[in-house]
């Protein structure tokens, strides 16, 4: 027994520390810094623009990967508050947030809110007329989207519970609708409260985060169709939130904290960085991406991976802020 005390006091003497600067001080060849401002970004279905949020309640903008050009997508909107930013397939944008900002509490829960927002300059957002929780999934081949709701935006859904809901956008002059609107899965109470992520398998299934109590979370896969459900993180009493769908439908990408195991601090959505998980229903398949963590106060998150399966783009943050706070984009190329 006194070897094994001994033997531990020794391992946490000598584990790994975090250390100070950032990691964007030493990046590696494969990391290149696309921004130095912004958050939440999302690439378009043809690899060739990065849509993302200039900061948290504010306005969207495009940047196009080729001649670096940054666009405005909602200046035209006075006191823009929204959120998140997303491509549709048909070119057009989808946007989430309030229509005015009352507190971040109120304004990120039971105000948010899904809009449209046409690829033709100079349009404005158009409101869908309904209130959804945090993100949303958004196919990359077809107009079709998925959404999770709580008790706050939607009075039928007892408190404490949450559901998956997936439509379809058709679209009209100038605008959008939701139509063939059906509820996927339902989620009793708040031991696992749902968050729709990514369509894959042809639209047939799609990711979700399940957060857990204690601030920690699991990655969730459904079957659209038949309704099951499966965890594939399998990593209880850690943080595994799932962001940004490889084009096979194989692997995925996860905001996870499974660094803490060597760098120590605590669980939870601060000390994240960003992994790839194997769908295979294993949980074993992590392999860790971004090193962000590594150093004090950093961390790396919101991924989303290109179509095409290059590259990947995701947010440099600080572990003290909000989740989806971020200080500007990356891109990660798989291959070039």
């Amino acid at each position: 027994m006194k070897s094994l005390i001994v033997g531990a006091c020794l391992a946490a003497l000598f584990a790994v520390q975090r250390q100070p600067g950032s990691q964007l001080d030493r990046l590696p060849p494969n990391i290149e810094v696309l921004t130095d401002f912004g958050e939440r970004a999302d690439i378009s279905p043809d690899n060739q623009r990065v849509a993302f949020m200039a900061k948290s309640f504010g306005d969207a903008m495009v940047i196009d990967l080729a001649s670096r050009r940054i666009r405005c997508l909602t200046c035209n909107v006075p006191g823009a508050v929204f959120l998140r930013v997303m491509h549709l397939a048909s070119g057009d944008y989808i946007l989430i947030g309030p229509d005015h900002f009352e507190n971040i509490r109120v304004s990120r829960t039971r105000d948010n809110e899904l809009w449209f927002l046409s690829r033709e300059r100079g349009s404005k957002p158009v409101k869908f007329h309904e209130k959804m929780s945090e993100g949303v999934a958004v196919s990359k081949t077809g107009l079709k989207v998925a959404y999770s709701q709580t008790h706050e935006q939607a009075p039928d859904v007892a408190p404490g519970a949450s559901r998956l809901v997936v439509a379809d956008v058709k679209l009209e002059s100038g605008g959008a609708t939701l139509v063939n609107k059906k509820i996927v899965y339902e989620s009793a109470d708040n031991r696992c409260t749902l968050e729709a992520q990514d369509f894959y398998d042809r639209d047939s299934k799609m990711t979700a985060t399940c957060y857990e109590p204690q601030g920690l979370a699991s990655v969730m896969g459904l079957d659209v169709a038949t309704g099951v459900m499966t965890n594939f993180s399998k990593a209880p009493g850690t943080y595994n939130e799932v962001e940004g769908i490889f084009p096979d439908g194989r692997y995925t990408c996860v905001e996870a904290d499974r660094q803490v195991d060597t760098l120590g601090g605590a669980r939870g959505s601060g000390n994240i960085d960003v992994w790839k998980l194997a769908l295979d229903g294993t949980g074993k398949d992590f392999v860790r991406l971004t090193h962000f963590n590594d150093y004090e106060g950093g961390k790396a998150s919101n991924p989303v991976v290109s179509t095409d399966g290059r590259f990947m783009a995701f947010q440099t943050a600080k572990t003290t802020d909000p989740a989806g706070v971020g200080y500007g984009i990356l891109l990660y190329w798989f291959r070039k």
